[in-house]
């Protein structure tokens, strides 16, 4: 894209009335320093992360423009950049909360000073409603919930106009992190329910193309495929009034436009950078890159059990010693992140960690041969097209390894709009490269989701009992709980031994901003949190 045409598609974006005229928000030189300008790639196509459908780029409207009961604090990584902290709850719309002795219960106040963005003070009965609608909608969110034991509208309670109270049945440790998730946003009820019809009581569409929340920032504009203006929130008073006015997501799918516009100094952040852009940038200098791993989540080689040698723990066992990782590693990853290889011992309950694999063609060789497959087979190996730029190089290498033991392994490239649906719904892709990453920062939630048979994210069609039992008796453990520890290490043991899933590395999120933006914060559900970020 030439700096003309880029001008010439930012002309169009216009502000709402009553607020300060701004023909042209675009490039970021351009812009009033209370502006900030960030490119992404990927496309919002709602404002509503409980409407069935919506995907991950949407979920930054849940943490931009909605508040909820409570939320994870922030740390400093060891390179001096800002992470969310996952050991940390604090309150959010809720200024404090009382767990019974037995842990079945939970009751929070609310702030007396909390509003949404239209002024209306928030009540408990907006938090019941809310809670109502995240649990009934089904799909993603509502399993989401669930993992916090938060299932039944029953089990919500609006005691009085600032008293909430949520009944369990059983103590977990994962329902106050549960809460703090982008899922259970806290909507103004009111606003909802005038727009709800017979056919659509929780407004669904209504909140898919408007906000109804407390949090710092308001959709100003939405243009679907072309950007995004957020609207700070002066109402806002969950936290400290964002420095910006205006934060301007816009969508620009080429990742090599992307780069050149922050290299001009066309935008001030370009968000969710590919490997090599972080690298090359970092080498430059001339802007500032911030790489953070992305905690409970692994890349990995999925084998699924339901192609016929993949059956065989033995012939999944060959694959993983047939995975070149270092050459991997460095041409799809440029060094960026964790390996997940080639391990000597077991490092405690530590998740993700390195498998004890390592490339060995002569073992896989072997492998196949003790399971019936000396001459090797053929097996479709699938990609997203939408994560190219680390898939196909990794995708390459492997098929070229495999090559190497017999396997031939042709590449089919499936559009990133159905993805999801053939590898988690269908889950129908007999080899393939997966990315999914758990939200809350325990093995065994990673365990449940990855591992369990009939769960979204088990891809692989893997069904192991013991690995069942396991995940079952540590959801809800305290992590101080004696028998805790061992359960993970056995469960981490037959992950290694049964290999439905090999790990290749653990990834790192990188973004690049100009040298006069501060405040950037990395998140786990991998979107642009807006509020913190500062431009001098």
């Amino acid at each position: 894209m030439q700096r003309r045409e880029f001008l010439k598609s930012t002309a169009a974006i216009t502000l709402g009335a009553g607020l300060l005229p701004l023909a042209r928000v675009l490039p970021a030189a351009a812009a009033p320093a209370d502006t900030i300008v960030v490119a992404m790639g990927a496309t919002i196509n709602s404002l509503d992360l409980q409407r069935q459908g919506t995907n991950r780029a949407s979920y930054q409207v849940a943490v931009n423009a909605y508040d909820r009961l409570v939320k994870f604090g922030t740390k400093t990584m060891p390179d001096g950049s800002l992470s969310y902290d996952s050991s940390v709850i604090e309150p959010d719309l809720a200024e404090s909360w009382s767990v019974a002795g037995d842990g079945k219960a939970i009751v929070f106040k609310l702030r007396p000073n909390a509003v949404f963005a239209d002024g209306t003070p928030v009540t408990a009965e907006d938090v019941k409603w809310s809670l109502d609608r995240a649990v009934s909608l089904g799909g993603f969110p509502t399993t989401q919930m669930k993992a916090g034991l938060l299932e039944k509208p029953e089990q919500f309670e609006a005691v009085d106009e600032k008293t909430f109270r949520i009944t369990l049945p059983r103590a977990s440790k994962l329902t106050l992190p549960d809460l703090a998730v982008p899922v259970p946003i806290i909507i103004n009820s009111k606003v909802a329910k005038a727009h709800a019809t017979v056919e659509d009581p929780w407004a669904t569409e209504y909140l898919h193309r408007n906000t109804a929340g407390s949090g710092a920032f308001t959709v100003e504009r939405w243009e679907p495929g072309q950007q995004l203006v957020y609207a700070r929130n002066d109402k806002w008073t969950s936290g400290k009034l964002p420095q910006a006015r205006r934060v301007i997501m816009r969508e620009i799918p080429s990742a090599a436009t992307r780069r050149a516009l922050i290299e001009r100094g066309d935008v001030d952040l370009v968000y969710n950078i590919p490997d090599k852009d972080a690298k090359e940038l970092k080498a430059a200098g001339k802007t500032k890159v911030v790489s953070t791993p992305i905690e409970n989540c692994v890349y990995v080689l999925g084998l699924n059990e339901k192609f016929e040698p993949f059956r065989n723990k033995t012939v999944r066992r060959a694959m993983a010693y047939a995975v070149p990782y270092e050459a991997i590693f460095k041409t799809a990853a440029y060094d960026t992140g964790v390996p997940m290889w080639g391990a000597d011992k077991m490092d405690g309950i530590a998740w993700p960690q390195p498998s004890p694999y390592k490339l060995d063609l002569d073992k896989a060789k072997a492998l196949l041969a003790e399971a019936g497959y000396k001459d090797g087979f053929t097996v479709p190996f699938y990609i997203n097209l939408d994560l190219v730029s680390w898939m196909e190089p990794t995708a390459l290498l492997i098929q070229e390894s495999l090559a190497k033991i017999g396997v031939k392994a042709p590449i089919e490239k499936i559009p990133g709009a159905n993805w999801r649906t053939a590898v988690s719904v269908e889950r129908r892709l007999e080899m393939h490269l997966e990315d999914f990453g758990g939200w809350l920062n325990y093995p065994d939630y990673y365990f449940f989701w990855a591992y369990m048979p009939g769960t979204i994210f088990n891809t692989t069609n893997y069904d192991n009992p013991e690995v069942a039992k396991l995940v079952n008796l540590t959801l809800d453990m305290p992590v101080t709980d004696p028998a805790y520890a061992p359960a993970i290490k056995r469960m981490i043991e037959i992950a290694w031994e049964d290999m439905p899933r090999v790990p290749l590395w653990q990834p790192a999120l990188s973004s690049a901003m100009t040298p006069k933006i501060g405040g950037y914060e990395y998140w786990f559900h991998r979107q642009p949190d807006a509020r913190p970020l500062t431009k001098s």
